[in-house]
């Protein structure tokens, strides 16, 4: 009889226990990435009492042999922040301070004042910088969003598409520097860039000099020539066939090559001189249409200032610059474990690796079994208020049982003390 006490005892022990995880998995509700635990329990066995050829089995209650986080996905919260990131699927990022290497489910970041990629407790986000050559490092590190500006590229390719008017008539005496606009049937300005990124205007005249034959004059001005004056910097002749197709292109200053032209420019305000320039006459035609550019564009681009961030699946974070220019910074790093199950809690969202849980696989986002990395996204907590609520019923209901065994044992040991009176 002294034995349903203690039986007793341990019932209320264990759901006592149980409850408190059922509480703590209701209170993290709102916390994000938090893994919902739950309670195993398990027999106690005392002895076996042999009687003939029959045995039997008397247990002495219940204990609690195990408490594990389920770590079922959860829903996601779509939020405005380019840096919050959610994982769909297996992984865990990787965060470190001075202590070493924690692993979270949380990828609630921000980038801190030294220009580094940090969560909400200032602990420095994993994953492979880009270099300035923009080759990605095999090195784990700190994440350096700011590592880099994005500096000037000179103008080494033009592509230009246009029309020449086949009506125009030949101008006599063809192009001439001091009266450009009396001395070309059409002009276009191609906007480039030097090698300090700078912007420079070459304006292309096109002089009309018989029937299928048309000369062309690049002009830098004073402004922009090294010169300090308006300057014929390459030249050369187009000839047409008779469906206007181009068929041949020279120049007089540099080298031509099918429909393209490799020039020099030398501009002002201490840029590097003989800048090459590759102008690609592409699609140009002489139909008895209007004078005009059809397409044109150019690869270089100035000095540009880190204006904002995007985050793909695959976890690249890009830099996207003031001058319109996106550049890869970094990739975050996901990590996975055999059994995850048996990570440590350490709170604040964090777990590190324990000898039950294997030493972490480490991968970027998308390969090798790891999830992938949603941007504008948190996940939140996987518990299941439904559920915990039914738990939680279940617990107090054997608590309240177990400690009725108590009473009622008590009940009967007085009964007993009775008797001898």
């Amino acid at each position: 009889m002294l034995t349903s006490l203690f039986t007793g005892i341990s019932g209320m022990k264990s759901n006592g226990t149980a409850l408190s995880v059922i509480g703590d998995n209701i209170s993290n509700l709102n916390t994000l990435g938090f893994k919902a635990s739950r309670v195993t329990f398990a027999d106690v066995m005392s002895q076996t009492l042999s009687s003939g050829t029959s045995s039997s089995q008397i247990g002495r209650g219940v204990m609690l042999s195990d408490v594990s986080p389920l770590f079922s996905q959860g829903f996601f919260e779509t939020t405005g922040n380019a840096l919050d990131l959610a994982i769909d699927g297996d992984g865990f990022f990787i965060v470190k301070d001075a202590s070493g290497k924690y692993y979270s489910r949380v990828g609630q970041f921000t980038i801190d004042k030294n220009g580094f990629l940090v969560n909400s407790d200032g602990l420095s986000v994993q994953g492979y910088n880009y270099t300035t050559a923009g080759q990605l490092s095999g090195v784990l590190g700190d994440i350096d969003v700011s590592q880099f500006n994005n500096s000037t590229l000179p103008t080494s390719i033009v592509n230009l598409s246009a029309n020449l008017d086949s009506r125009l008539s030949p101008i006599a005496g063809g192009f001439n520097l001091a009266d450009p606009l009396n001395t070309s049937n059409f002009s276009n300005v191609i906007t480039v860039y030097d090698s300090l990124g700078n912007t420079r205007s070459i304006t292309l005249y096109f002089t009309k000099t018989a029937g299928n034959t048309w000369d062309w004059n690049a002009v830098v001005s004073a402004s922009d020539s090294a010169s300090g004056v308006d300057q014929v910097q390459a030249s050369g002749t187009m000839t047409f066939d008779s469906t206007g197709a181009l068929v041949n292109l020279t120049s007089n200053t540099g080298t031509a090559s099918g429909t393209a032209i490799n020039e020099t420019f030398n501009f002002g305000g201490g840029a590097t001189p003989n800048q090459p320039i590759q102008i690609n006459f592409q699609s140009f035609t002489q139909f008895a249409a209007e004078s005009a550019t059809l397409f044109q564009n150019q690869n270089g681009f100035p000095a540009g200032a880190l204006k904002s961030v995007s985050v793909s699946q695959d976890g690249t974070i890009s830099g996207i610059y003031t001058n319109g220019e996106i550049k890869p910074i970094a990739q975050i790093a996901l990590a996975k474990f055999v059994a995850p199950t048996q990570l440590t809690k350490l709170g604040r969202n964090l777990y590190s690796e324990s000898f039950d849980s294997g030493f972490a696989t480490i991968g970027t986002p998308g390969k090798g079994g790891l999830g992938r990395v949603l941007s504008n996204s948190l996940e939140l907590s996987n518990v299941d208020m439904a559920e915990e609520f039914v738990r939680m019923i279940s617990a107090q209901r054997g608590f309240q049982a177990n400690s009725r065994i108590i009473t009622t044992s008590d009940e009967l040991l007085q009964e007993m003390i009775n008797l001898k009176r």
